[in-house]
């Protein structure tokens, strides 16, 4: 569950899945070791670890080890899908379990972005208000980005309504990532083609995008709400320069 491309450019960064929990809600306290072991795995000791209390927006928080709120395993924000660093040593962490993990990293300005898009936060396109800000914040060039789609629900397990396929009219050729169902008003979606579809319309070329096929909800190494039902566990990737 290793980008090349990530790992190529000198991006840390590692995918928590079933043998990990972090939802926080359903195990309490034990995140705080499962945070702990995952940065162990990674050979990483970061001045601090950053996450955000995630709402299926675009809020993009700046992360630089003094911004933030005292959360139970690092710092944290409110209402926040996107996390951005220019510092090393700064780990970012994203929590999901169908939705889709997006990395974005400038190995020559040494910028990152990592962020959780589920459908509502590909309609509200998160990549693009990430690329921006790593334009004006950063002064990052889009030629230079390296980019991970992450390991989330495949295709033929994401069965959408007709509400979600309408939420998506702005995509012009958001036909190349719905399948229309038959004898139903009914939708599979791809994700990752979505978010890559995104990605390609921000001037990203396809050699800089690097998009695990790997499905949550078919893999017995990750978590999946679809799969697991009401108690689901929540899988994290975690980056840090």
């Amino acid at each position: 569950m290793h980008s090349i491309k990530l790992t190529q450019a000198g991006l840390s960064h590692y995918v928590a899945g079933s043998d990990y929990n972090f939802r926080q809600a359903e195990v309490g306290e034990q995140v705080i070791q499962d945070a702990n072991r995952a940065l162990a795995t990674m050979g990483i000791q970061p001045q601090a670890l950053y996450s955000g209390t995630q709402v299926h927006g675009v809020n993009i928080e700046y992360c630089d080890g003094q911004t933030g709120q005292d959360g139970l395993y690092g710092k944290t924000f409110p209402d926040t899908d996107g996390l951005i660093t220019d510092r090393p040593e700064i780990a970012l962490l994203i929590k999901y379990a169908d939705c889709t993990p997006i990395v974005l990293f400038d190995p020559v300005k040494k910028v990152q972005a990592l962020l959780h898009s589920g459908w509502r936060g590909t309609v509200q396109e998160i990549a693009s208000h990430a690329i921006e800000r790593m334009e004006t914040d950063f002064h990052c060039q889009r030629e230079h980005l390296v980019a991970y789609l992450g390991p989330s629900i495949d295709q033929a397990n994401y069965e959408v309504g007709p509400e979600v396929y309408a939420a998506f009219s702005a995509f012009t050729d958001r036909d190349q990532f719905f399948q229309p169902q038959p004898k139903s008003d009914k939708f599979k979606l791809s994700m990752l083609d979505a978010n890559r579809f995104l990605l390609l319309t921000n001037g990203l070329k396809e050699h800089q995008i690097d998009v695990s096929r790997q499905s949550t909800i078919e893999s017995p190494a990750l978590h999946s709400a679809r799969g697991e039902g009401p108690t689901y566990g929540l899988n994290a990737l975690i980056t840090m320069i």
